[in-house]
Parts: C-alpha cells; structure tokens; sequence
C-alpha cells in the first residue's frame, strides 16, 4: 500500500501570536486570538486540508487563525503561542510546572478517555446501532462515505467530550488523564476508509484543556496500522497485521514513522510539563511473538527517545501478565513503564467468582501480582494499571463485539464448552437483566458492593505506579463509566479519599444475588 501524505509545509521554531511556541516554555495566561481567519485568508494549496480552519465545524477554543506551520510534518494550527503550567489538578499533587516526584513513591489516579477519538461501539452505540453488518470505526466509515464519515464523526469529536469534562475529572479528585487516539489522527495509508486528520486537532485541543485543569496526559497509540491485536477498538475487528502477516513488517514500520512525526511534535516545549506518558501501542496481541515484540519496542523506545521526547513511555504487557516480562527490556530505568490491563469478566474462571470473592481476588491476588511485577527480581520493575472498570459482569452491549453475546450467560462463544451460563450459579439464573438496568433501579446492597469493587482495585493498584481507569464516559454502560459511578453514588466522590480498602473489614453485601 503507499502512503497518503498530509499537504506537506515546512517545519519552524517560530513564535507569534498566531502559531505554538517551540523554543522555550511559558506560563503566561492564553491571549484571545486574533480575528478567525476566514476563506480568503486560506491559501489555494491549503484549502480543504487540515490546516483549512474555515472547514472545522467547532472552533471553540481554537486559535481560528490560519497557519501552515508544521512541527514533525504535523500542523499546529488551532494552537496559540503561549500557555500556562501553573495549574495542579487538586491540592494533593503538584502544579504541572513542578516536578509530580516519584511515582513509584507517590500513584497517580486517572482515568480514560475511550471511545472519543478512537470508536469502540460498546462505549458509543448509537454510532453503530443504525449501521447493519457494521463492526467497527473501519466498516462505519466504509459504510457512510468519506463525507458523511467526516461529518459524523467530528460532531462526535466535538460533542462526547467537552472542556466540562476535564473540570469535572479533577473535580472528582483525578489527577492524569489517558487520551487513546488512532493512527489515522495523522496519516493514513491507500485503501483506508478511516476519517484522515480531525482527530488530530481534538487531541490537542483535549492536551489544552488538561493543563488548564492540571491534569497530567498519556499519550496512547490506540489503533496502529493493520491492526495490532484484531479487535474493534484497534479500528479493524479481524486478523492482526502488525508484526505479524504478510503486511505485518511493513506496518510495524508504518507504526515506527508514525511515532518519528509524533515524537517530534511531543517533543516541543510546551508539551514537556503536560505529558507524563507516552504510549507506544495499546494491547498487542498474545499472538505476536514477544521477541518480536521486544524488538519493534526497542526500536520505537530509540525513536521517541532520540527525537527528545522526555516523558516516560510505556509498552504493553500483551496479556501475557507481568511474570513474563522479568529481565526484558532491561536497562532503562525509569524511562520504560509496563502497562497491565486488570479485569475478571473476560475470563471463564475469574468472572464466575462470588461477590466477596471478587473483592478479596483485588485485594490479595491483584495486590500480589502488582508487587511481584514492580520488583525486578520478579517482575519488570516499573508498572502501571492502565485499564480496570466497575463491571463485574461481560453483559454490556457490544462488549464483546457486536452480534456477541455474554460469558455471564453462555450465549458468548469463546471455543469448545464456552456455551454455557458462567455467572457464579452457572444456571439458569443467570441473567443480564440487572446488571444491564438502569442506575436508578440498583439496590442499596448492589452500590455497596460496586464502590467496595472499585475501591478494592485502587487500593491494589496504588502498590504500581498509579491507574487510569477505563473509561470516563459511556452513553449506555454505566458499570464501564467513571461519570456515571459518581453520579450514581458508587465510587469515591474524591478518588484519593477512599472510604474503604483493604485493611478493613468487608462490608455485607445483605442479600445481594450472585446471579447478577
């Protein structure tokens, strides 16, 4: 396949009101921009590319002068010249322009932004549900044109996720933030289907709005060429052709060009307070050899660093688990983190566990392995959770891929004996009734056991690094967001002001049924 380029400009370190300063970093408040540039300010070669601001349909805090300044091949346009590290997300951790210390010493609490520029249909229904035969962001844009894709999905962009979001996300006592984005953000390749660039331009702006709020970013390579591990949320449900495949070199160096233009941008100034992690791809598959995988690391590690990248990056465990992962990639301190993904639903033994069960597997099996994986001698030293969720059920629509049923009630097939009810009764009574019910119609017994799971987890994965839980936001799985945990009254109104952990004594659950 050959590449489709972005309208090609040169890079500059230039600094004026119109355009992002590279040479050094500010804290002074935004100016207003000046005056949105209108059609006759775009140059004929600019028009209808990226850089075109009169083609945006939602300018609210961008700078809407024009600018075909580039920075690694990418546009900054939308940026102004100056912004402000000043700010700390909550009194507990310090302002962005001050050192966050020692994250092994001190975890940080985030939380994700999925489903936003990178699709994942259980996260945003609505978007598939009126789509037949479609699975993914691939066959939705296939299927709706590239105008109409566009058109769809930047009024997605622009309305899922909103600055009032990331006030509320240090309101709720949070302190990172991880902003999953797909390839196609930048580039994209021929035969892609996939909405080229508008993603971009939301993804810095959502970096704006986190350091106006003081909240720390990672960066996470959600979606890369070919995808990396098959499912929906790499862009393309199917067969991985990353690494692997007849097309798996060239689109693992199709990913490695990729983060040479990333790296370069993120590497700028004004990026060097906000982001804290750089992600160099989301769940690799477990098909993927892990020397390969190490390899193709070590390669983007080398890029990302040499192009002055200053963040720590983070790779994935691969659903390997964190055992597996002692003694590799040594040798680089602090500045390579190992990112594990922590659930017990998509599991056919871990999900048939009891409610309590659930609770103490967080609190002595999770706990055990966090602290096997961040001593070297056991594990790979520096770890972070980058995924857990409330669910303690697969019932969410979609979860498991559309026209896929659930683990919890058999109707979810997974190989030989799969099709059968595994929720802890593994009978008949096993249901997704409740569990898929409104928030307003959950018992008493149900919110107690839900934030008593959530707090589990965070006292467990505080032993790493920190934790993003995943996600924010969902239009219909309240057990899958953050948001509606809060609203809902079972999670923390303050993340790090947890009224349980695991010294204490378990809460009872009354007569909460184990079917749901």
């Amino acid at each position: 396949m050959t590449s489709i380029s972005p309208t090609a400009t040169s890079d500059s370190n230039s600094d004026s009101p119109t355009t992002a300063a590279t040479s050094s970093s500010k804290a002074t408040s935004t100016p207003k921009p000046a005056a949105c540039s209108t059609s006759k300010d775009i140059p004929s070669d600019a028009k209808h590319t990226w850089t075109d601001i009169t083609s945006w349909l939602d300018k609210t805090d961008f700078n809407c002068t024009f600018t075909d300044e580039t920075v690694g091949g990418l546009p900054i346009a939308g940026l102004n010249s100056t912004w402000d590290d000043s700010k700390a997300a909550n009194s507990n951790v310090p302002p962005l322009n001050k050192p966050w210390g020692s994250y092994g010493d001190k975890p940080f609490r985030g939380v994700s932004l999925g489903g936003w520029l990178s699709l994942e249909p259980f996260i945003t229904p609505s978007l598939f549900d009126s789509e037949s035969n479609v699975y993914d962001e691939y066959g939705l844009c296939e299927k709706l044109g590239s105008e109409k894709a566009a058109a769809t999905l930047e009024k997605h962009y622009s309305t899922f996720i909103t600055e009032d979001d990331f006030k509320a996300i240090a309101a709720a006592g949070l302190d990172h933030i991880r902003i999953p984005f797909s390839y196609w953000a930048v580039k994209t390749f021929d035969g892609d289907p996939y909405v080229f660039g508008v993603s971009w331009r939301y993804l810095l702006r959502g970096i704006e709005w986190a350091r106006k709020y003081g909240l720390r970013v990672k960066l996470d390579l959600h979606g890369a060429p070919g995808s990396q591990n098959g499912w929906n949320h790499s862009g393309r449900q199917g067969k991985v052709h990353w690494l692997s495949g007849d097309d798996g070199p060239a689109n693992a160096q199709r990913t490695l060009d990729i983060h040479k233009q990333l790296s370069a941008f993120f590497a700028q100034d004004r990026y060097k307070n906000v982001i804290a992690f750089y992600g160099l791809v989301n769940e690799p598959a477990l098909s993927i050899p892990q020397d390969e995988l190490i390899t193709w690391t070590e390669q983007a590690y080398k890029i990302v660093h040499d192009n002055g990248v200053t963040s720590t990056q983070v790779f994935s465990e691969s659903m390997r688990g964190l055992s597996p992962w002692q003694g590799k990639l040594a040798g680089y301190g602090n500045s390579l983190a190992l990112d594990v993904h922590e659930y017990t639903i998509f599991d056919n033994a871990l999900i048939a566990m009891k409610h309590a069960d659930r609770i103490t597997f967080a609190c002595k099996g999770w706990t055990d392995q966090i602290n096997a994986g961040m001593n070297p001698s056991t594990g790979f030293g520096p770890v972070m959770v980058g995924e857990w969720s409330q669910a303690d059920t697969d019932c969410t629509k979609y979860l498991n891929g559309i026209g896929n049923g659930a683990r919890w009630t058999g109707t979810f097939y997974s190989g030989p004996g799969s099709m059968s009810p595994n929720c802890p009764t593994k009978d008949e009574k096993c249901t997704c009734d409740e569990a898929n019910a409104e928030v307003s119609t959950f018992s008493t017994d149900y919110k107690t056991f839900l934030q008593t799971w959530a707090e589990a987890q965070m006292d467990a994965f505080e032993k790493s690094w920190g934790w993003f839980y995943w996600t924010w936001k969902t239009e219909s799985a309240p057990l899958w967001s953050y948001q509606a945990g809060l609203e809902g009254g079972f999670m923390p109104p303050l993340a790090y002001e947890k009224s349980w952990d695991c010294s204490k004594k378990m809460p009872s659950f009354g007569s909460l049924p184990e079917f749901y």
